[in-house]
């Protein structure tokens, strides 16, 4: 062979390939960890492959700063986990907004009303647990009915007075882990005007939204009456982004613009006047109601939604044998139909829609 055509070693050819996990030794640290615990046959998968992966970063001789990273994330999201728990059933919104709002601001007043108000609703709160909006939603939350999601910083003295020292508290060095959990804990989320934190939580959370990545939720930019932050921001998208097609029309339907408590607890509260959650069982995506759409209004819903339902129609269906088999809110009734899996914005507008069925 030619010097010409003789093949360069690439990158995999330089590297020696890491021993296979031992299967035995994994069942063996397997056993030795769930302890003989009746875990679900998914829990028993997940958890063996973790330990999978453990082999792989001790085997492939990964670096000590990879492996810090590695294993302090999975520490603070194994914390996380462990303190919203006990809460899984309770429905939450988590606050974002300026650290460095006083509190005699009309938006933080706006925050603070805004919280009590969802906490009276029976709401828990989760915030960064830092100052200005993120105690704004503490102290307008109470500790009963407050979360602190903190990252520890150089520059700031650590969690505010409200949720300082609470079992609800935690602490965190990432913030991709921090993000995490302030996102995925939660079933609405609020953001007041702030700087380059907010504006990366907003754009993230919309991200995560329009391509599925986050379960449906109600998203609400709140400011004062006469404030011009989030409605500046919204001609923005609108002129800067929707008009040259860099997102579409109905991705503008992911959040609301909102100018007083009121305003903004109606968002939140109305998503879940009628719709509960949602799930997918194979290529079905499953919606769990509280009532049922009539069959009048059933058929509307099929024709304006036709164009994001890949075969058949939107359907009244019974729990299907994963929804049985994990006791998965058996009691409501659902739809299902195969959504395409890429208009996620419309289907925000069908959760609007079946929020408007009376069922009569």
């Amino acid at each position: 062979m030619s010097a010409r055509s003789a093949p360069e070693p690439g990158a995999g050819e330089l590297l020696e390939a890491a021993p296979r996990p031992d299967p035995a030794l994994i069942d063996a640290a397997f056993e030795r960890i769930v302890e003989g615990r009746d875990l679900s046959p998914a829990r028993r998968s997940l958890v063996r492959s973790m330990l999978e992966t453990v082999w792989d970063l001790g085997a492939e001789q990964t670096e000590v700063g990879d492996l810090k990273i590695a294993d302090a994330a999975l520490a603070e999201m194994a914390e996380a986990f462990r303190v919203f728990r006990p809460y899984r059933s309770v429905r939450k919104l988590t606050m974002f907004g300026s650290a460095r709002t006083l509190p005699d601001d009309p938006v933080y007043v706006l925050a603070r009303d805004l919280a009590a108000q969802l906490a009276g609703a029976g709401w828990m709160v989760v915030t960064g647990a830092g100052p200005g909006i993120m105690a704004a939603g503490s102290e307008g939350a109470g500790r009963d009915h407050s979360f602190g999601v903190n990252i520890r910083l150089p520059h700031e003295e650590g969690a505010n007075p409200f949720i300082a020292q609470d079992p609800k508290l935690v602490e965190m060095r990432y913030f991709f882990t921090r993000k995490l959990m302030l996102i995925k804990e939660s079933h609405a989320y609020a953001l007041l005007p702030g700087g380059f934190g907010t504006q990366d939580e907003c754009y993230e959370l919309l991200t995560l939204l329009q391509t599925g990545k986050a379960e449906p939720a109600p998203v609400v930019l709140v400011e004062t009456e006469g404030g011009t932050y989030w409605h500046g921001w919204r001609r923005f998208i609108d002129e800067e982004a929707v008009r040259p097609g860099f997102i579409s029309g109905d991705d503008v339907s992911l959040f609301k613009v909102a100018k007083s408590v009121d305003e903004a607890t109606e968002e939140v509260l109305g998503f879940y006047r009628n719709y509960h959650s949602v799930r997918w069982v194979g290529d079905l995506l499953v919606l769990r109601l509280q009532v049922l759409p009539s069959p009048a209004e059933l058929k509307e819903l099929n024709r304006r939604f036709a164009d994001i339902v890949l075969s058949g129609t939107i359907r009244p269906v019974d729990p299907f044998p994963p929804e049985r088999s994990g006791h998965d809110h058996l009691e409501l009734p659902r739809l299902a139909f195969r959504f395409d899996k890429f208009h996620f914005a419309r289907l925000r507008v069908l959760i609007d829609a079946l929020n408007e069925c009376t069922g009569g």
